[in-house]
């Protein structure tokens, strides 16, 4: 059976926001009243994670992504419910729970900024209490995976942010934890950087005792490493399963991408609903089956082609899709 290592009961945090006019007059007037209003940052969420698992954390800003890792991991009281995380109540933040989870915010640095990580990491083995040998050890294996051994003795903030984040990955594996919260890692990094990443990832975590949940805004995080995806919309969880089942309940579109030889001289009537204006150079439009069939008839039999295209439906724009949809459907609840 396997162990359920997060468990939560209707956790759910809130907070106050306060509101005024620009300007010295309503500035004093914020002196004697003021405006204020109710955030809730995450609804109530039941959840269970076993050990082992990488899930997928994924959501648009402000889905209460964030806000659930911190509560995870203790940074912040909840505003109601109840957690447990390896047994323990992560907000009493006791030692005991504190050396068994790691959290690396992918746009916060956590070592020291001055100094070389290097020196952070010796740093973070008094703070941990680990063997200085096997811990030495383990740094350079891990910045031999990571190609960064040449930067150990660079002061951090004379890195590329590819580089730094490899550093606080590496000192977020040295004290073994067995919880990962991951926020972000590989946020503004280019696409070498990503790969490097996610690669070390798959090779150094996947298929461990080590529970890791991860939350990123490119898909290609969630669908190479996650085994389970939850997806977050105005701090409520939208979606719980695998990426796989995800992908099955969006609509089997494909895209279609034509470019022509020379400017359409008069519009082109493909559907009732869809038509290609006087002028277009190209086609680029996301379509059934059914529709793609008779678009294709239509186009290669009216235009002469110099380049088409037929792609499936992207990780990302299935996402997009479905956010958008529960978007719509959370302002007209509102609305009502």
């Amino acid at each position: 059976m396997n162990e359920i290592v997060i468990k939560t009961n209707q956790l759910a945090r809130s907070y106050r926001t306060y509101r005024k006019e620009a300007g010295l007059l309503a500035a004093m007037k914020g002196m004697f009243s003021n405006t204020s209003e109710i955030k809730h940052a995450l609804l109530p969420i039941d959840l269970e994670i076993t050990r082992g698992q990488i899930v997928g954390l994924v959501g648009s800003n402000g889905a209460g992504k964030t806000t659930l890792l911190k509560l995870l991991s203790g940074l912040i009281f909840p505003t109601e419910g109840t957690a447990s995380v390896l047994g323990y109540t992560p907000w009493e933040r006791p030692n005991a729970f504190l050396r068994q989870i790691s959290l690396l915010l992918g746009q916060k640095n956590q070592l020291w900024w001055d100094i070389p990580a290097g020196d952070s990491f010796h740093l973070l083995i008094a703070i941990y209490d680990l063997d200085r040998t096997a811990t030495l050890k383990r740094v350079d294996e891990l910045a031999g995976r990571l190609d960064c051994r040449h930067v150990l003795k660079v002061p951090l903030r004379r890195l590329s942010l590819g580089e730094r984040m490899k550093m606080e990955l590496i000192g977020c594996l040295l004290h073994s934890p067995k919880i990962l919260f991951l926020d972000e890692p590989t946020i503004g990094l280019d696409v070498v950087a990503q790969t490097n990443i996610r690669q070390f990832i798959l090779e150094e975590l996947k298929g461990t005792d080590v529970t890791i949940i991860l939350t990123s805004h490119y898909m290609d995080d969630i669908a190479l490493l996650a085994d389970r995806l939850l997806l977050m919309s105005h701090g409520a969880l939208a979606y719980d399963g695998t990426v796989d089942h995800f992908m099955s309940l969006t609509p089997k579109t494909k895209r279609l991408v034509a470019d022509f030889t020379v400017p359409l001289t008069e519009e082109l009537t493909i559907s009732p609903n869809l038509k290609i204006p006087a002028g277009a150079l190209s086609f680029d439009h996301s379509l059934s089956s059914e529709e793609l069939f008779d678009s294709l008839k239509i186009i290669t039999s009216r235009i002469p082609i110099r380049d088409l295209k037929i792609e499936e439906p992207d990780f990302e724009d299935v996402i997009r899709i479905f956010l958008e949809k529960e978007s719509s459907l959370h302002k007209t609840g509102n609305s009502l």
